[in-house]
């Protein structure tokens, strides 16, 4: 029994890593693009501060700053075509595709369904480039949450990342988001926040394979 046992968890084990996404790490100066809304772009904190800077500064990674404020998930998708021919040069070939989308869709109360259908096409029109793809999860919109210092997920990032196999960044936003020591204001972060959102995507960057320890 107990044999038994050891073997059906060892094949859990082996099965879980089979189908976590690996990566070979990118070169020290890869070229990444992070297409987002304003949380991207660095609202709430001085220029530089954001965390495309800081993220850059780390990894020595070229990162374009395809953050646009109010931007929905449509917006993103529909952005995203020339993003992608404008680097179609070989020497500008996009290396990593970070994806940080939702959270305008969440405010304006856009349909859960709409907002995946957007997600889920902008991860396909980009691994069909062949480009590594990685996602971030925004928090799910909660007055009560912000205010009692409690924020989680949208659980809609960890069933799509599941669905799309796309490695996903969790809990980087709704940690920040959820002290008001770290905001600007009610959904932007400061400086400080912005920082330990740069350390936690570096973290999970590192995780994935993509950048090496």
């Amino acid at each position: 029994m107990i044999k038994r046992f050891l073997l059906a968890a060892a094949l859990l084990l082996l099965a879980a890593c089979d189908s976590a996404p690996q990566f070979t790490s990118l070169s020290s100066n890869a070229n990444v693009v992070i297409l987002g809304d304003s949380l991207t772009y660095g609202t709430g904190a001085a220029s530089g501060e954001d965390y495309v800077s800081l993220l850059s500064t780390s990894t020595g990674w070229n990162i374009m700053n395809a953050g646009v404020p109010g931007n929905t998930s449509a917006d993103g998708l529909d952005r995203l075509d020339a993003l992608l021919e404008s680097h179609d040069d070989g020497s500008q070939k996009i290396d990593l595709l970070i994806v940080e989308l939702g959270g305008n869709d969440f405010l304006r109360h856009i349909p859960e369904t709409e907002t995946v259908r957007n997600l889920s096409a902008i991860l396909a029109k980009s691994k069909a480039r062949n480009i590594n793809t990685v996602l971030i999860a925004i928090p799910k919109f909660s007055p009560i949450g912000a205010a009692l210092g409690s924020l989680e997920d949208h659980p809609l990032y960890e069933k799509l990342a599941e669905q799309t196999n796309t490695p996903l960044v969790e809990d980087v936003f709704s940690d920040v988001l959820a002290k008001n020591s770290l905001k600007a204001d009610p959904v932007h972060p400061n400086a400080d926040g912005y920082r330990i959102v740069a350390s936690g995507l570096k973290s999970a960057l590192s995780d994935f394979g993509l950048l090496k320890h």
